[in-house]
């Protein structure tokens, strides 16, 4: 069988290669897992000093080519420049953030039930990391999977996406300029088959993708009885009440629908605007909508994704959808969309149902709370959610209502605090959280340890 070449094109400029490499297959996935796992040892007995001070390294290191490394991230996956300078400080961030980790307490002492002796409990890393992650955060998801898995001591082997080979293999060569051993951290290019090889192999695995990719990922992980969590699709909904600020709601709707072409796993892609909000709202964010430019939306990934967005387009409008705005392809070299607003959109179009990764949402009336409420919960997937109003008990009321993972109350759906747990409901994530302390209980097991006198003169 000939040998595959995965290669990462700009998304601006198609006809610009950023980077190639040949996928390894699966033996050599297999070879470099095992020497991850003969690496595992000599990484958690470096201790929490030797942790701590590595992947303090890789903060500076990163730091020192931010500039480098924001321009590889507007070239590899189309992000906006402002957006893709935001992605390497959070990068950063989370490095320095997990290299507090080690030091932290890594279990509890309890009193026996009867009699002299010690109970603890202990966390312990599991050994090698699998990590399988996407093109539209190449550096920001990377670490905040790798760092806190290195942090308490696993090894890490990460598959990035075909699309991002370029920033995954570039932030590969800075945490080797930073000092780290050989085979705690590497970086494997490929496709489908060396990510299915590398769930069959790791100890412990963490996947960001489609949710048809993601549920096989689950299905692997689960057979062989390994910890998995999995982020899978988002169909966030934004709410606005009478109340709102509208134009304030509008400026944050276009942000997170539009923002870096939508394709973000939180962005916004329903509007439910609740009785007399709709037509100042309508009017409102189409406006808003209009305002935002290539320099702040950017292109969509691929050919492939321009094409389906364009098409769900063309068939809503056949099944009786109004555009408000956008709906087609600029004139202009890449794989660019107008941002668009559709509304009328029946319940069982796939606009209203599925998530497309681009800069487009549907828009719907609500007579009142509990029926914008009843929409959003309609989904099977909701990763974030926001609420707009100025009323402190109906944001409140309506955070305990909604089946979402995270909820943002006037602020955009799109975001993420680094520190924070991150996930969403029903079947937007499987297993754990990720970020702050639940990453670093989920690259770890609960050991149980009885210590008794041992007796003796």
């Amino acid at each position: 069988m000939p040998a595959v070449t995965i290669r990462s094109y700009n998304p601006a400029d198609p006809a610009d290669l950023v980077a190639e490499a040949p996928a390894p297959g699966a033996e050599a996935v297999l070879a470099t897992v095992a020497r991850a796992r003969a690496a595992q040892p000599g990484w958690l007995a470096a201790g929490a000093g030797g942790r701590s001070a590595a992947l303090t390294r890789i903060a500076a290191v990163v730091e020192a080519h931010a500039e480098e490394l924001a321009e590889l991230v507007v070239r590899e996956v189309g992000k906006p420049i402002a957006e893709a300078r935001g992605e390497v400080a959070r990068t950063v961030a989370i490095w320095r953030y997990y290299a507090q980790a080690p030091f932290a307490a890594s279990g509890e002492v309890h009193e026996t039930a009867g009699g002299p002796g010690l109970l603890l409990t202990r966390r312990r890393p599991y050994g090698v990391a699998g990590l399988v992650t996407p093109w539209n955060f190449p550096l920001a998801i990377p670490t905040w999977k790798a760092a806190p898995a290195l942090a308490v001591g696993n090894t890490v082997v990460l598959k990035p996406s075909s699309e991002a080979i370029g920033c995954a293999r570039r932030l590969a060569e800075l945490v080797a300029e930073a000092g780290l051993p050989a085979d705690v951290f590497t970086v494997l290019p490929g496709g489908g088959a060396e990510g299915g090889t590398l769930v069959g192999a790791a100890d412990v695995v963490s996947f960001t993708g489609s949710t048809g990719v993601g549920r096989q990922v689950v299905r692997t992980a689960t057979d062989r009885g390994i910890p998995v969590q999995a982020e899978l699709g988002g169909l966030n909904t934004a709410i606005v009440l009478p109340d709102a600020d509208i134009d304030q709601a509008a400026a944050h709707l276009a942000n997170a629908i539009a923002g870096y072409a939508g394709q973000k796993c939180t962005a916004t892609s329903r509007v439910v605007a609740v009785g007399e909000a709709y037509e100042p709202l309508r009017a409102a964010l189409v406006k808003a909508l209009g305002q935002v430019d290539g320099t702040s939306c950017g292109p969509v990934i691929n050919e492939a994704s321009r094409d389906e967005i364009t098409a769900a387009v063309d068939s809503a409008r056949e099944a009786g959808a109004e555009v408000l705005t956008g709906g087609g392809a600029p004139a202009r070299d890449g794989w660019y969309l107008e941002p668009t607003l559709v509304t009328g959109v029946p319940d069982e179009h796939p606009l209203s149902r599925e998530e497309f990764f681009g800069p487009i949402a549907v828009l719907r009336a609500a007579a009142d709370l509990d029926e914008a409420i009843a929409i959003a919960n309609d989904t099977p997937y909701t990763l974030s959610a926001s609420v707009h109003t100025r009323d402190l008990d109906a944001a409140l009321a309506t955070a305990d209502r909604l089946n979402a993972g995270m909820i943002r109350v006037n602020a955009p759906s799109s975001g993420v605090d680094f520190h924070l747990p991150f996930g969403g409901a029903k079947g937007a994530s499987h297993g754990a959280r990720e970020q702050g302390q639940a990453a670093l209980d989920f690259y770890t097991q609960s050991r149980t340890v009885t210590l008794l006198p041992g007796g003796g003169a």
